[in-house]
Formats: structure tokens, sequence, C-alpha cells
């Protein structure tokens, strides 16, 4: 992907705020951090432990990480960005199911507290939105700016998460499943958007 050639007139002046302020609304839309309390109101209530520090604090080392190395990384197994993202569609699709139908079909079978790393941290945070999004920004803004964005956004996912009981009873017991329905035809679009698009770059690439 070539970097805009815009990039090269910024030297003078790394830190921008509007730059700062785009990749903010951007990355937090695709986070869809608000979007995420139906489900972690679901893992609590299924006895799951999350942990708001690790979660953010995980999530953001690893979207930083995959931001400088991604691509790089994804070649060494010889995998490509829209097999990756076709690959996280399907994850997001059964976590949809799963809010929609009242079935449950991602079963947490790892070590307790391992519901902070799967699926919180990945992919419902750093998912393959969250990494094709942040390739996408890379090519339009300076680094420092999309990390500062970045991290702005982590500070929100550990508000929500610390507060989640809270906003739990804010919004009542009918409240969360009606958002929990709504979102999860939200997440539903979102995985099959983001199959479509990039299985018709992978059809596209044979």
């Amino acid at each position: 992907m070539l970097l805009n050639p815009k990039n090269e007139t910024k030297s003078t002046m790394i830190v921008n705020f509007k730059e700062i302020f785009s990749a903010f609304i951007v990355l937090f839309a695709v986070i869809d951090t608000l979007g995420t309390i139906p489900i972690i109101l679901d893992m609590k209530a299924k006895g799951k432990k999350i942990e708001a520090g690790k979660a953010a604090l995980y999530a953001f080392i690893i979207l930083v990480a995959f931001l400088f190395i991604g691509v790089e990384l994804l070649a060494l197994f010889n995998v490509d960005v829209s097999s990756f993202a076709v690959a996280g569609a399907i994850v997001l699709f059964v976590l949809a199911g799963e809010m929609i139908f009242g079935i449950e079909i991602f079963k947490n079978d790892g070590p307790a507290g391992s519901a902070t790393l799967v699926p919180l941290v990945f992919p419902l945070i750093a998912g393959a939105a969250s990494f094709t999004t942040l390739l996408s920004l890379r090519a339009e803004y300076h680094v420092v700016n999309i990390i500062i964005a970045l991290g702005m956004n982590m500070i929100a996912v550990y508000i929500v998460l610390k507060y989640i009981d809270k906003v739990k009873k804010i919004i009542g017991e009918g409240g969360v499943y009606i958002m929990r329905k709504f979102f999860g035809i939200i997440l539903l679009a979102i995985s099959v958007r983001l199959f479509t698009a990039n299985l018709s770059t992978l059809l596209g690439s044979l």
C-alpha cells in the first residue's frame, strides 16, 4: 500500500490534532466500544471474568504492533489482509448469531480469565476490521497521530469495561435485552459487509 505523498509535507509538524481527531472518530466507530456492551454483559452473566485494564492494554499492544508489522506478519504465514479479514468476519458472524438467537456457540473453555483475551480483545476490540482500518489510516496519517488516537480509544474501552455494571443499572434488564438484539444485528451486518468486501478481493486475485 502506497503512503500518501502528503505525508512528506508533514515532517515539520508530526503531532496534528486534526489527524488525531479524525483517526479517533474512525477507530471509535470501527472498534464500536458502546456496541460491545451487550456482549460484555452477556459474558459476565455467564460467569466469565473481564479485566478492564488488561483488556485495554492487550488491545493497545496488539493494535500498535499490527500497525507496524501487520502486513509483514501475515506474509510470514502466506496470508494476505483480505484472507485475514474474511476469517475475522466469520468469528464476528458467530458472535452475532449468539446475540440475536440467544444460543451459545462460542464456548470459553480456556483458563480462568481467558475471556479477557478471547473474544473480548480479539476479535471484538482488536479484530480484522480494526487491523484493516489501521493499515488504511497509515496511508493517510502520521503514525504518531494514529497511536495517540488509538490510545484515546483504549481509554474509552477501559472506562466502559470498568463501569459496565453501572451502565447495566442505568439501562436496566429490558434495555440490555434490546441493546443485545439490536447490536447483534449491527454486528451481523458488519461481519457480512467485511466478508463480502474481502471475499470479492480474494476472488479477484485468483
